[in-house]
């Protein structure tokens, strides 16, 4: 069956907020990460996520560069804007000025610390879809939220038609499969190791880390999986996967793509706290993995 939220389908990339002088964002090194992201062909951006550290980003920062993104994309691919929060009214808030201000789509995390009950997550999502007529993408990260939004609530969540996509980051494929079997909204993956598995059971993309340094292979994966050459997706899911395990694994996200980044000379690297820099043991453990798959030279793996 056709799927709500298909035209979403591919690779979209969570972007890193950079930053520049203990702190300040840094709008240069945005509209170069912007660039590179068209550039490669990607089909959505995704400012202000978790990826992007939303969290330590103050109200005016997070709204500008949601703005900024927009503008600067200009329309050359899409643009979802991470305006979720634990608090329904500042989610209803943030949405209402990425529509303003030309978003395609907003993503939506669960909320979080607060765990919700299951209806509690119905309202909260019931709030944003009745305040907000663009589309909307359900993120579900029991890891991070501390709860899981189960099959049975997205399929409610999914009676309100701008609730078009559900990010599916809880490493379950039974799951996955689930919301596939009770909804008709388009799957995402939200684990970069687990995309391929997830495009095997009805996935259609991936809200991605890892793009941000390589979106190209990302996309060469994707386009193979949809082409029906299963071959060449599989090797290129293997290339991939150290990359995506090390990325995620080294240390709590957004830090190692930071560095990863500022190795490739993308990014300062800097983080807000209480997010910290990696230790030399991360940053060589991280050298060696960029060495390895052939991004950084010299590197003694």
């Amino acid at each position: 069956m056709a799927r709500r939220g298909s035209d979403f389908a591919g690779l979209s990339v969570a972007i890193v907020t950079p930053f520049k002088d203990g702190g300040k964002l840094d709008m240069d090194a945005l509209k170069k990460q912007i660039e590179f992201q068209v550039e490669a062909g990607t089909n959505c951006l995704v400012p202000c996520g978790t990826t992007g550290e939303s969290p330590t980003l103050s109200h005016p920062e997070h709204e500008r560069v949601i703005s900024e993104t927009i503008q600067i994309v200009a329309g050359r691919c899409k643009v979802m804007a991470g305006t979720g929060s634990n608090s329904t009214n500042e989610a209803i808030s943030l949405s209402e000025w990425a529509a303003k201000e030309g978003a395609d789509a907003t993503l939506q995390v669960a909320p979080y610390y607060n765990k919700p009950s299951q209806e509690g997550f119905y309202q909260h999502y019931k709030a944003i879809s009745e305040s907000v007529a663009v589309p909307h993408c359900i993120y579900n990260i029991p890891g991070r939220t501390g709860k899981n939004i189960e099959p049975e609530t997205i399929a409610r969540i999914a009676e309100f038609q701008n609730m078009v996509m559900v990010k599916e980051a809880t490493g379950s494929l039974d799951q996955a499969s689930q919301v596939l079997s009770l909804t008709d909204l388009t799957l995402l993956s939200g684990d970069d190791s687990l995309t391929l598995p997830l495009l095997s059971v009805g996935g259609e993309g991936v809200v991605s880390v890892v793009g941000n340094v390589v979106p190209q292979d990302m996309i060469s994966m994707l386009n193979a999986w949809k082409s029906g050459d299963i071959a060449e997706a599989q090797r290129w899911h293997a290339k991939l996967f150290p990359l995506c395990r090390d990325l995620l694994s080294i240390q709590t996200n957004p830090g190692p793509v930071k560095s990863a980044m500022a190795e490739l000379g993308r990014d300062t690297g800097e983080m807000r706290l209480p997010m910290v820099p990696l230790t030399e043991t991360e940053l060589d453990f991280l050298r060696k993995t960029l060495g390895a798959y052939g991004l950084l030279s010299g590197v003694t793996v």
